[in-house]
């Protein structure tokens, strides 16, 4: 750091550069002492706490990436010029050493400083939510549903919002949309069906000609929270069963509905959480729910982890057409365009966010309503998914 700083001591830039020191010195110090009160601090602020600590963390860790690279390329020259002293070259090497140092120095700097606010602007993004439409053909469709409107929200994670107005004005966008089912996979609150209550209002919003449907993900069983019996945690779960009930949503428990049209069926089929990978539960039943759907045409599946898919729905119920699930977020970090898509999460999850397709059988992850953790989207925008069959 004194070498930056040694390079980086004429007039403004000097000036800027103490100030920035100063202050980066002065936030770094106040959020360290504040993690001793984090436990007390409102969930939000928390968040904002956690997300500002990491992020400074991360900038640091892309500058003195360089900055090391620079001290391993400085040390090696001053070897050289210490063996081969009498070299006429050696001079021309500590010279030049001089202008590739402070490149490293900048290029270090800048990347560490980009990181930082593109990390702080992301704040701004949590709450601009995003259509996605999708038109998928299905040739067995029966002919009275074809054209049917789905609405997929999942992930809403209703602990974490902190601007009522701004989640409110996501269900109108959503309303907007005119489907005829409107899906949710998973995730309603963070760890106590109590987050909910301050939004119950605006979910209860959510109307739909077919309905309402719903089913849990891993969050919403409490399992990410202290409780002091068993008996807590099963009271908050049949509160939340209550609270959905009451805001007009069927939640599907390991269950299925059948819709029929001028004579012709499909199958809604929503089970319990149930994830490949190993941390997660597996409290889903699909051969319970799926019982009793084997002569229906078509077939919908809503389960909250994408992981599901690949691990038992297509070896096991080909005969299941589109599987809706959420869980992922896109890690709320990535780079999305209409050609090509990135994010982390990929190195954990084959199926992450978007439209696949494995023979006739297709899988649908969205990328979430709410967020978790970091209060912000960086590239992965909220989500509101309109699927049309056709």
């Amino acid at each position: 750091m004194f070498f930056v700083l040694k390079y980086f001591t004429h007039n403004v830039t000097q000036k800027l550069r103490l100030f920035i020191l100063s202050a980066h010195c002065i936030i770094s110090v106040a959020c360290i002492v504040s993690v001793l009160f984090m436990e007390k601090l409102p969930i939000g602020m928390r968040n904002y706490l956690i997300s500002i600590i990491f992020g400074i963390l991360v900038a640091k860790l892309f500058a003195i990436l360089f900055f090391l690279i620079d001290d391993i390329r400085r040390g090696f020259f001053w070897l050289i010029k210490k063996i081969f002293l009498s070299k006429p070259d050696a001079a021309s090497i500590s010279d030049n050493s001089i202008s590739r140092s402070v490149f490293l120095s900048w290029i270090g700097t800048i990347l560490g400083g980009g990181f930082l606010a593109t990390f702080l602007y992301g704040f701004k993004n949590k709450y601009n939510y995003q259509i996605k439409r999708v038109k998928i053909n299905f040739p067995n469709l029966p002919n009275a549903f074809k054209g049917l409107k789905i609405l997929q929200l999942s992930d809403i994670h209703s602990g974490s919002f902190t601007n009522k107005k701004a989640v409110n004005n996501g269900i109108s966008l959503a309303l907007q949309q005119k489907p005829d089912l409107i899906l949710f996979t998973g995730d309603l609150v963070n760890e106590q069906a109590v987050e909910v209550l301050p939004y119950k209002d605006v979910f209860a919003r959510l109307s739909a000609p077919m309905g309402v449907y719903s089913v849990l993900g891993n969050h919403d069983y409490g399992d990410y929270h202290r409780w002091n019996t068993d008996e807590e945690k099963v009271k908050n779960l049949e509160h939340l069963k209550k609270i959905e009930s009451e805001m007009g949503w069927r939640l599907l428990m390991n269950e299925h509905i059948i819709f029929e049209r001028n004579g012709e069926k499909i199958a809604l089929i929503g089970i319990e959480n149930w994830s490949a990978k190993a941390r997660f539960p597996k409290y889903g039943k699909l051969d319970v729910a799926y019982a009793g759907t084997e002569n229906i045409p078509f077939k919908i599946l809503m389960s909250h982890d994408p992981s599901h898919w690949d691990a038992q729905v297509r070896p096991q119920y080909s005969d299941i057409d589109l599987t809706l699930s959420g869980h992922t977020h896109g890690m709320q970090f990535g780079v999305e365009t209409p050609h090509f898509k990135w994010s982390p999460i990929e190195w954990v999850y084959k199926e992450w966010a978007g439209l696949y397709q494995t023979g006739k059988q297709y899988l649908y992850v969205n990328c979430g309503f709410g967020f978790l953790g970091y209060p912000g989207r960086i590239g992965i925008l909220p989500e509101i998914t309109m699927i049309e069959l056709v």
